[in-house]
């Protein structure tokens, strides 16, 4: 993932304090509430020297298996064994939240140098809860080890700086994305979702983009990105009762929210708003960038739509706009650019006209297509009209029910339409040439290449429908074919290796027991 930054530090006026009461708290016992986290005052820092407040041995409540959660992205999945909930004074590792995912990073205790992997870093409340693995010893002992007091370093490694720096990038896009969306369209971010790297990210929106509009917001939001506009964050005390959208989010006429308001259980008390200039001021939570500068913003042309009720309001149809900026256009270009030079390379032509060879290798392979099927529908009518042809010599003298089983090897995709075909030539053969004989055919084929879960094909046709519902349940009961029909055909299919031994010979003492 590559993570090329143009700033390396971030600006001492990013992280500014606008109320004249709100402090830091530099009391080593007490934890600095989200909002005015690490993490949140300098983005870009890995790492920091801090102290255990709390720690306890995490005990997770019975999960509920019918409950399925509307996250896209999943945290982290913890690692087996015990997990110890540590809460430290000040952290560079973030807790999920404003739309973002979790951290992972590394805790080391500095009495030993024992370095703790952070697998999840969630909110509880007001305060950032580090979900640290215990991957030798007890419980106990790790619980131990992160004793109130205790000095550690909090960090993120390669890996987990590269996802952080993903997330950031994708969250300070989204809101370029939403604001520019709202004051040029008055098209209001109804949500969003972080998606999993390298998968592009979507704004929901209460209508569909035309192709021009899709170009110009891309188009101005990168005429701003290479104007390289700062961003930087406010942060004062939460008043509840003084900010409506922190009881409940803005909603449209229909009923529908935009956005969310404050989580419920949030305590911290600190109200923090994200500010690219001259662009957007939106309260959030998450890391941010300091500069929108190499953020190129690529909108995916097409969206997506989606039919949602919400409440009183009736069905309502919403739109997924994807986008894709930093470490993730970077990877899409790249596979992009990769797949393409692989299939000219296939396809032996330059770049510029892989889409023209494409496209004539699609209209080659259909014309080939309808050739075979061609010869495959006049051969089909051949070996009916040769069955037809046998029926008829061999009941001349009133034989009774005519029974037969053909079997043949068939590599292609369909073998059913194969027998299929077979069969309406068998039938429209027997009515052109007005055969009363009673018969009973199965067909059968299977690939010339088998392997123990190869598929074959059974089709059964007669002139009684009750002796080819007796033929298909023989079947079932004597090799084990799953199937089924109504009225003069029953069809199935065969896993495994057709064997002349076993298969065949189930089929004809199928066909022998039925008179």
């Amino acid at each position: 993932m590559a993570t090329a930054l143009v700033l390396t530090q971030t600006p001492s006026d990013y992280h500014r304090i606008v109320s004249p009461t709100l402090k830091v708290p530099d009391i080593s016992n007490v934890s600095i509430p989200v909002g005015i986290l690490a993490c949140q005052r300098d983005p870009l820092r890995r790492t920091i020297d801090t102290t255990v407040v709390s720690a306890e041995i995490h005990r997770p409540p019975p999960s509920d298996a019918g409950k399925k959660g509307k996250k896209t992205v999943v945290a982290p999945t913890l690692p087996i064994g015990p997990i110890i909930l540590v809460t430290l004074h000040d952290t560079v590792i973030f807790p999920e939240g404003g739309g973002q995912p979790t951290d992972t990073g590394l805790i080391t205790t500095t009495k030993d140098g024992r370095q703790w992997e952070v697998a999840q870093c969630k909110r509880h409340g007001g305060h950032a809860v580090h979900y640290v693995s215990v991957k030798e010893g007890t419980a106990e002992a790790g619980l131990e080890a992160f004793a109130p007091g205790v000095s550690v370093i909090a960090e993120l490694g390669e890996k987990d700086f590269e996802r952080r720096y993903d997330h950031m990038s994708m969250h300070t896009s989204q809101h370029l994305l939403s604001a520019l969306l709202e004051t040029r369209l008055n098209l209001p971010t109804l949500s969003w979702s972080l998606t999993s790297y390298p998968q592009p990210c979507y704004v929901e929106l209460p209508r569909g983009m035309s192709q021009e509009e899709i170009n110009s917001i891309q188009s101005e939001a990168n005429k701003l990105v290479f104007e390289g506009r700062r961003v930087h964050v406010e942060v004062q005390e939460l008043d509840r009762q003084a900010d409506p959208q922190s009881q409940s989010a803005p909603k449209l006429e229909n009923g529908r929210a935009i956005g969310k308001a404050l989580p419920e259980d949030y305590t911290g008390g600190v109200k923090r708003v994200v500010v690219i200039d001259g662009v957007d001021r939106n309260p959030c939570c998450g890391t941010h960038l300091p500069s929108i500068h190499n953020l190129q913003l690529f909108l995916l042309p097409h969206t997506e739509s989606l039919s949602r009720r919400d409440g009183n309001s009736g069905s309502t149809t919403t739109v997924r706009l994807y986008f894709l900026c930093g470490p993730r256009l970077i990877h899409h270009l790249t596979n992009t650019h990769t797949l393409l030079t692989s299939t000219a390379s296939i396809l032996s032509s330059g770049l510029p006209v892989v889409p023209e060879r494409v496209q004539q290798v699609v209209d080659e392979r259909r014309k080939a297509d309808k050739r075979v099927g061609d010869v495959e529908s006049e051969l089909a009518g051949w070996i009916g009209r040769g069955l037809i042809d046998e029926l008829i010599r061999d009941t001349q003298d009133g034989a009774g029910l005519w029974k037969k089983h053909l079997h043949r090897t068939d590599d292609s995709s369909n073998p059913l339409g194969f027998l299929s075909s077979i069969a309406f030539a068998i039938s429209d053969g027997t009515k052109d040439k007005s055969v009363t004989s009673p018969y009973l055919i199965i067909l059968t084929s299977s690939p010339s290449a088998q392997v123990p879960n190869s598929q074959s094909t059974v089709l059964v046709i007669g002139s009684d429908d009750k002796k080819v519902k007796e033929a298909g349940d023989a079947l079932k009961a004597k090799l084990g074919i799953k199937g089924g029909g109504k009225g003069p055909r029953w069809s199935g299919k065969l896993s495994g290796v057709w064997r002349d031994t076993k298969e065949t010979a189930g089929v004809e003492e199928t066909l022998k027991g039925i008179w």
